[in-house]
């Protein structure tokens, strides 16, 4: 990504950088702005005060070592060398050395380049705070994306100036810090969770991001096909390994527009919200196979509740009914077919004929009844999905 501001040489880097540099060399070190008033020094008594060897060597671009007569001369000036500041061609300031210049002078070089280092890697740390923030900012605008309100071009056309393609077909994944788990309130766990996250999604069209301090989103691009849940277990773990904390993962579907991304975030968060009511322990759930428990989550809870209570009135009050909802669902979900439905609750197939013949009888519906099987079969999913 492009720099899209110039450098700047702030008082608090600058004074930073000259006390840090005075202690080390033992000389005195002071550092100007472009007009010459110092901005930093080891001898804070000179900070705001006025550097008049600096204005000459800004206009030169050229060090400059002034004695003590010399130095009598001009104001706010000591015995010393002062060196222009340079990066990326452009002049920041100056940085001076307070001494007599035979004794000083073999540390000038070292000390502007130090300084220029400094100023360079406090530069990639802001442009990458600044990024973070820009990044977590789109992927909020497109979470709480509305069509009357903004533009979706406006958003394609934002994400293009840092570098991402939303045309580009990605998928919404959540990380939630799971319950009981503590929150990552410190700068430092909300720093390992990020970079976690990054190092699964790590290619230079992955969008990640903090969207609040125990939430994280990534929206990366990938060829169709690709497995997430393959990506997502493995991050899971490792959060819970190295970081000590328990996280949950909601997968939306692929899209590749802006309006579709969003869809894809609700679905993702939809996907955390519904998962953990039908598979308590998995630790990733994707809203493919939650769409017919969102459906009826959608429904108003009343009228659920009124289908459910009359669909399942003889079986929800039993002390093994929660058996029962199981054995329901994951006999319709593989088709009806016996030898599918007990592999999948593992269980020998005359235990699954025995508890279809005792839903049948307390249910008073014929279990060769199609319409009644889809009936109870909705109801025990509703009855899932409530709160």
């Amino acid at each position: 990504m492009s720099q899209p501001w110039p450098p700047v040489l702030t008082p608090t880097l600058a004074q930073g950088i000259a006390g840090d540099t005075s202690d080390i060399i033992g000389f005195n070190v002071l550092i100007t702005d472009p007009d010459g008033v110092v901005i930093g020094s080891g001898d804070t008594r000179r900070i705001g005060s006025f550097h008049e060897a600096s204005v000459e060597v800004m206009r030169t671009l050229k060090s400059a070592a002034h004695s003590a007569e010399q130095a009598r001369r001009l104001q706010g000036v000591r015995p010393g060398i002062t060196l222009p500041i340079i990066i990326d061609g452009r002049a920041l300031g100056t940085v001076g050395i307070t001494g007599s210049p035979a004794r000083v002078q073999r540390f000038g070089l070292v000390v502007k380049r130090q300084t220029e280092i400094m100023l360079q890697e406090s530069m990639r740390l802001r442009s990458r705070l600044v990024l973070e923030r820009t990044v977590e900012d789109l992927l909020r605008d497109i979470a709480q994306f509305d069509p009357d309100v903004i533009n979706p071009e406006d958003l394609v056309a934002r994400a293009g100036e840092l570098g991402y393609n939303l045309r580009a077909e990605r998928t919404a994944v959540i990380i939630d810090v799971g319950e009981g788990a503590p929150s990552p309130d410190g700068s430092g766990t909300r720093s390992m969770l990020l970079r976690a996250i990054r190092e699964t999604f790590s290619g230079s069209q992955d969008l990640v991001a903090a969207m609040t301090s125990s939430r994280f989103a990534a929206l990366p691009r990938r060829p169709a096909g690709t497995d997430l849940r393959s990506l997502c277990l493995p991050l899971a773990d490792h959060i819970r390994q190295r970081i000590g904390l328990r996280v949950a993962i909601g997968l939306g579907i692929a899209a590749d527009s802006v309006p579709g991304l969003h869809d894809s975030y609700q679905d993702a968060a939809a996907a955390l919200r519904l998962g953990p009511r039908v598979q308590a322990d998995a630790q990733v759930h994707s809203i493919g196979d939650l769409r017919v428990h969102q459906l009826l989550a959608a429904v108003p809870r009343r009228a659920r509740s009124r289908f459910a209570g009359f669909s399942i009135a003889g079986l929800r009050a039993r002390p093994d009914w929660p058996v029962l909802r199981q054995t329901v669902i994951a006999y319709c979900e593989s088709g009806c077919n016996l030898v599918r439905a007990a592999a999948a609750l593992n269980i020998h197939r005359n235990t699954l004929l025995y508890r279809l013949d005792k839903i049948s009888q307390l249910s008073g519906r014929p279990a060769d009844d199609h319409r009644a099987r889809l009936a109870l079969y909705l109801a025990c999913v509703a009855d899932q999905v409530e709160p």
